[in-house]
């Protein structure tokens, strides 16, 4: 069997992925990878020109927010076991899946969530307004997003006391929040079978309930220098 190369997009920094038979070359576009940079350098810049001009930096709180499925066909991680023997995991194939929708404040050591069963902008709304609870009296947020169609859509309607602020596109190492997935599919979702859509919720919540009960974790998951103001 040949060898199949497939481009993804026509750019100059490259990125090899092998399988048998098959090679996978995706192409970053410079621009983007410019972009990433120049996010983290202008942010304080950036930032102060998407706020309201009368709000004042001490009363700005940075959130950065995500949305991950959590579902049957879930994570699958390393256990333990005795040496020499092969363990058996079990692998769902059904469809059924939860969202999460997490945000989370590392300079304030806080956090909110709703597990939601669609990822769209009525869902979308919904967490906007459970943010808006979560922010201090008397402060604003700045919420930190990628540009997935329900977070840029112009139907949501904003809370008066936060302000969305979109990442550059194909960035997601520049969110925090998915650091926060991979702790909760690893320690607590992992190697799972569910049963019913309940469970799924169940689980979802228990796993970040658990997570949010360290504030500290909160902190050192979610901090960049970068997103200072």
């Amino acid at each position: 069997m040949g060898l199949i190369i497939l481009c993804l997009a026509f750019i100059t920094l490259p990125i090899g992925l092998d399988c048998p038979g098959l090679q996978v070359v995706l192409f970053i576009p410079r621009q983007i990878f410019q972009l990433k940079n120049l996010l983290k350098k202008e942010f304080a810049q950036r930032a102060k020109a998407a706020l309201p001009s009368n709000i004042d930096r001490v009363n700005i709180e940075i959130w950065f927010q995500d949305e991950t499925r959590i579902g049957q066909q879930g994570s699958l991680t390393r256990l333990w076991t005795k040496r020499g023997t092969r363990p058996r995991v079990v692998r769902q194939q059904q469809f059924m899946y939860q969202y999460i929708y997490g945000a989370c404040c590392p300079d304030h050591h806080k956090a909110a969530a709703l597990v939601l069963p669609y990822a769209n902008t009525h869902a979308m709304q919904e967490f906007l307004k459970e943010i808006s609870r979560n922010v201090d009296q008397g402060k604003h947020a700045l919420v930190i997003m990628d540009r997935a169609p329900w977070h840029t859509t112009g139907k949501l309607q904003i809370p008066s006391n936060i302000t969305l602020l979109w990442l550059p596109p194909y960035a997601p190492e520049l969110n925090p929040q998915e650091s926060v997935w991979r702790v909760l599919k690893d320690r607590y979702l992992h190697n799972r079978a569910f049963n019913s859509m309940d469970d799924i919720t169940q689980a979802a919540c228990h796993a970040w309930n658990d997570f949010i009960k360290t504030p500290t974790l909160i902190k050192s998951l979610c901090s960049r220098k970068w997103a200072k103001l």
